[in-house]
């Protein structure tokens, strides 16, 4: 660098479907390069969504310090642009104290956010609303006509009627179409992504076998609790996977079997989108999940871009 300053040490990235041993090979990782790890799993950011989540208990974190867990209530809405904001923020922070960061979390746009040059526009809250109501009363195939006639990348991209509120707002505010934000791949600071790499058969019956275990730790117990929280209140959290069908079976609408079948199905259906989403990315170093020399590996490729 120009003024004699030491490069920023590249920010890493452990990347993969739900199930696929993150949390695992970032905390050996983290152990063998003193390194702190930043969450990048969405619903891991809300207090007392843990058995649902997986979120790694503190005894398992080996003593590594980990950032954005629990930093938001049920009832907040998780923003990604704020996560970026926090993110790099924290990664600044661990730098700053000669320490790594490793950014690990299944929610492709989150790491995304943080690893990449991407600008997000703002929000108006009276806009959106408007914009919801309009969803409401005409459906969402009005809606993603409407968005067609300014935005059609976004329209033929988006099926989730939060999302084209969301590109209807944007346009709306700047005047350029949602799909014109979307990153090229350059990243904005160093970095090297670790993806996890599985048998997708192994995996399906890994995560039927994880939704069981949840039940038996008591995931209807934390729901219930959550509900009393504010959790119906909350516009991310009350859609989590596990989460929106046990307050189903709170309401008698669900047996707990039907809960689980479904959870088991969705959360399937959630790891082939993040499949798909990080196969997209060409940076990515792949390795094989249950490699016997996984964190040698990871460290060999994080070693490839300087210590």
């Amino acid at each position: 660098m120009g003024n004699g300053a030491a490069p920023a040490p590249p920010v890493i990235a452990v990347v993969g479907p739900t199930g696929s041993g993150k949390s695992d090979l970032a905390v050996a990782l983290a152990q063998r390069i003193d390194a702190e790890i930043i969450n990048a799993d969405a619903m891991q950011f809300y207090r007392g969504m843990d058995i649902g989540t997986a979120k790694m208990p503190a005894v398992e974190r080996q003593g590594v310090p980990h950032h954005l867990l629990d930093i938001l209530d049920v009832r907040q809405e998780a923003s990604v642009s704020a996560f970026q904001q926090q993110a790099r923020a924290a990664i600044a922070d661990i730098s700053n104290r000669g320490r790594r960061a490793i950014l690990v979390g299944g929610s492709g746009l989150y790491i995304k956010a943080a690893l990449d040059v991407i600008d997000f526009p703002g929000t108006d809250p009276g806009l959106r609303g408007q914009l919801e109501a309009e969803l409401d009363a005409h459906g969402l195939p009005a809606m993603r006509e409407r968005l067609a006639a300014v935005d059609p990348i976004s329209a033929a991209r988006l099926g989730d009627g939060r999302r084209v509120v969301r590109a209807l707002e944007v346009h709306a505010l700047t005047g350029r179409p949602f799909s014109s934000y979307m990153p090229d791949r350059r990243y904005w600071q160093p970095a090297v992504q670790i993806g996890l790499e599985v048998e997708r058969d192994e995996l399906k019956e890994r995560l039927a076998l994880r939704v069981h275990q949840m039940v038996e730790e008591g995931l209807l117990d934390e729901v219930r609790w959550l509900e009393g929280h504010g959790l119906r209140d909350g516009k991310t959290a009350a859609r989590a996977l596990g989460y929106s069908q046990f307050l189903r079976v709170l309401d008698g609408q669900l047996s707990i079997e039907g809960a689980v079948e479904e959870t088991v199905v969705a959360t399937r259906k959630f790891a082939r989108r993040q499949l798909t989403w990080f196969r997209a990315d060409p940076r990515i170093h792949w390795l094989h999940w249950k490699d016997e020399f996984l964190v040698d590996k990871a460290a060999a490729e994080v070693a490839k871009l300087g210590q």
